[in-house]
């Protein structure tokens, strides 16, 4: 019962400051302006582990490679915590293997966020200040979308069809990674 409520914490902690941190580095890539509150709160999330990594690891073009960086650190300790908890099930070895497969499913956790924050906006306060943050960040995803799905009785399905397909590479996902740890 304690590791699972440990599970449950970590879970809850990396995905809350990992995420962040993977949203800085998707707000950045796509020039969302961090003006606004929710760029502040992404800052405000993520600076403590961040900027000291910015010192030593360099942007690669767009990219800021010290966001991306630091979610894979915080889901490797989580990794190495329960690791360390379990008794050393694992070898070691696989753990940065294991890490890059749940920064993976973190991403596709945080696009799915977007989009279900985006589509909720969109009924309830479509013209709220955020929205065009949420637009701009969600744009790229349900945009090839929307050229190939009719809009029926003025309901965009793009974002559904967007959630759906996140899902199943969700599932891809899960099962090329029991691939790749039964190859090693």
């Amino acid at each position: 019962m304690l590791y699972q409520i440990l599970s449950f914490l970590l879970d809850i902690a990396v995905a809350f400051v990992g995420g962040a941190c993977l949203l800085r580095l998707y707000m950045q890539a796509q020039r969302v302006p961090f003006g606004n509150p929710v760029g502040r709160l992404v800052f405000a999330i993520t600076d403590w582990i961040v900027m000291p990594l910015r010192r030593v690891v360099p942007a690669w073009g767009r990219w800021d490679m010290a966001s991306l960086l630091a979610a894979y650190l915080l889901v490797l300790a989580k990794l190495l915590i329960l690791w360390g908890v379990l008794g050393a099930v694992t070898p070691a070895g696989y753990l940065p293997v294991i890490a890059l497969f749940a920064l993976a499913q973190l991403a596709i956790s945080m696009f799915t966020a977007l989009l279900i924050v985006y589509a909720v906006m969109s009924w309830v306060q479509p013209h709220s200040p955020l929205m065009p943050i949420a637009e701009r960040l969600c744009a790229p995803i349900v945009a090839p979308l929307r050229r190939h799905l009719p809009s029926v009785g003025g309901f965009d399905f793009s974002p559904l069809v967007a959630l759906i397909l996140l899902q199943v590479a969700g599932m891809v996902l899960g099962g090329l990674q029991g691939e790749v740890l039964r190859l090693i």
